[in-house]
């Protein structure tokens, strides 16, 4: 999960422009309610930025706030949609 992990906190700051260094996005970094930029076009634009990242495809039906719970739950997500591509 580290390479994921590193990744995903990549695309994170990369997409929503954050000020944070990766180190500062531990696995139990809240995301969704205390990232202003994490709006509702930023989540698109963050869900963008992970398809294209990692080749994977998230439906519609996926998205949900218990993904963008944390940088863990973010990284568990997409481990999982890789295991399966």
């Amino acid at each position: 999960m580290t390479n994921t992990l590193d990744a995903v906190r990549t695309v994170l700051i990369e997409s929503l422009e954050l000020q944070q260094r990766p180190e500062d996005l531990r696995e139990d970094t809240v995301l969704f309610g205390s990232l202003p930029e994490l709006d509702s076009f930023g989540v698109v634009q963050l869900v963008t930025s992970l398809e294209d990242r990692f080749d994977i495809r998230v439906d519609d039906d996926e998205f949900g706030a218990d993904i963008f719970e944390t940088v863990g739950t973010l990284t568990e997500f997409v481990d999982a949609k890789l295991a399966v591509a």
